[in-house]
């Protein structure tokens, strides 16, 4: 535990789980914060980042900057998401030993785990057999971070965690349709199905005016609009929707997975992490999750029934599903003191209501 006025570096504070751990940080009456935006400070900027940490001097650093994006964006920006991943996490922990922070959190996905690995995923299926294709860049930059933490720790006695949450939603999503991840994507798209099928023009436009879609934003008119969501599947009366819907996912609200994080870095040292009887000590990341599954159909009749779309929800089997199953094993949280709060159901509508009031 820290004094109140330790100073925190919580790299990625406007993003959906940063904003959650420093609203939760800042609950429990921390409030010596350190931000920067992108525009403030590039973490792909080695130099800059150097700077920060010189004039700054941050104690403690949250690391929850990060390259991400869906399975279509995953896919697509291979080298992206590698490339930028590695080069955040080489300057934070990197400036983070050269200052000698007191302790680091680094957060990571649980895409980090073999395809097929066995369901619930403990944290010793970490590279038993090959990654899933379509996310594989971005889930060996994730090992990198989390065997930089692991290496600092063993070699130089530092106290760097990473945890490894599973699939996130919450306040301060991304509902971009082609680059968010598949919950806010699939509330958005029901949401604009919904107004579409109404013939809510109105509604949508002051949709897009907030989040324009392929630079089509509130000034275009009906016939550019209808064009632009039918190449999202968004058609009057029905909605085409990825893969075969048959996988299972596991969802976790951003503001417990930020409960979490916060419990973690004020409760565990990185000796907590792992058994001292092990002769080889590897594997001391911590999953973050329900333990909790549905398949990606049964979230959207979910949705669909949230925002009471009336229309039809078809399945394009042509496109990639992902991973079959991601479940996590939590077992190790559960006795490092933590559990989740928020289930599913009230996820979805507390994420739709910030949806339609943001």
């Amino acid at each position: 535990m820290f004094s109140k006025d330790v100073k925190i570096y919580v790299a990625g504070h406007r993003g959906l789980v940063g904003s959650a751990i420093w609203n939760n940080l800042k609950g429990r009456g921390y409030n010596n914060l350190v931000g920067r935006t992108h525009k403030e400070l590039d973490l792909l900027d080695g130099t800059k980042v150097k700077e920060f940490f010189d004039a700054e001097e941050p104690q403690v650093v949250v690391l929850a900057a990060a390259h991400v994006g869906g399975i279509v964006a995953n896919n697509t920006f291979r080298a992206d998401f590698i490339y930028n991943n590695l080069q955040i996490q080489q300057n934070v922990i990197g400036e983070s030993f050269r200052h000698g922070v007191k302790k680091l959190l680094f957060l990571g996905s649980t895409c980090i785990y073999p395809r097929e690995a066995a369901q619930p995923m403990t944290e010793t299926a970490l590279l038993t057999s090959p990654l899933e294709y379509t996310n594989e860049p971005y889930a060996i930059a994730k090992i990198a971070g989390l065997k930089m933490c692991e290496s600092f720790s063993l070699q130089y006695g530092c106290n760097y965690i990473a945890v490894m949450p599973t699939n996130l939603y919450g306040p301060n999503d991304n509902f971009h349709l082609e680059k968010s991840h598949v919950l806010p994507a699939m509330i958005r798209k029901l949401y604009l199905a919904k107004c579409l099928m109404e013939d809510d023009i109105e509604s949508i436009r002051k949709d897009l005016a907030k989040r324009p879609v392929e630079n089509t934003d509130d000034r275009a008119d009906k016939e550019q609009i209808v064009s632009v969501l039918a190449k999202y599947g968004i058609e009057k009366g029905k909605l085409s929707l990825w893969g075969t819907g048959n996988v299972f996912r596991e969802f976790l609200w951003s503001e417990d997975m930020a409960d979490a994080s916060v419990h973690i870095l004020l409760n565990v040292d990185f000796k907590d992490t792992y058994s001292s009887s092990e002769k080889e000590i590897r594997n001391c990341h911590i999953n973050i999750g329900t333990g909790k599954e549905i398949t990606i159909r049964e979230l959207a009749e979910k949705i669909k029934k949230e925002i009471d779309y009336k229309g039809t929800i078809l399945w394009n089997s042509d496109k990639p599903d992902g991973t079959p199953r991601k479940l996590t094993d939590v077992s190790k949280l559960h006795s490092l003191g933590w559990q989740h709060r928020i289930e599913i159901d009230e996820g979805i509508h507390r994420l739709t209501e910030w949806y339609k009031n943001n």
